[in-house]
């Protein structure tokens, strides 16, 4: 396989986990607004939420490149 098809598998990996952990995170926070626990302390939600925020960041960068290489293939 290639770089831009490892690129894109990446991509959706990391937009899907992204989404996923926002919904856990969401799900602790109502959770915890009920005086319960999902996670039992493995992670808090403030922290799902940055692992979140960190892989969409690189999923924003991963967007970007491919976009900066179709820029290129059609100015050639």
């Amino acid at each position: 396989m290639d770089l831009e098809r490892w690129s894109s598998l990446a991509s959706r990996l990391f937009f899907s986990s992204a989404f996923a952990l926002l919904a856990l995170a969401l799900v602790e926070r109502a959770a915890n607004a009920l005086g319960y626990t999902v996670l039992r302390g493995v992670f808090g939600g403030g922290r799902l939420l940055e692992i979140a925020a960190i892989l969409l960041i690189f999923v924003i960068a991963l967007q970007v490149r491919e976009l900066k290489v179709e820029l290129r293939r059609q100015r050639s």
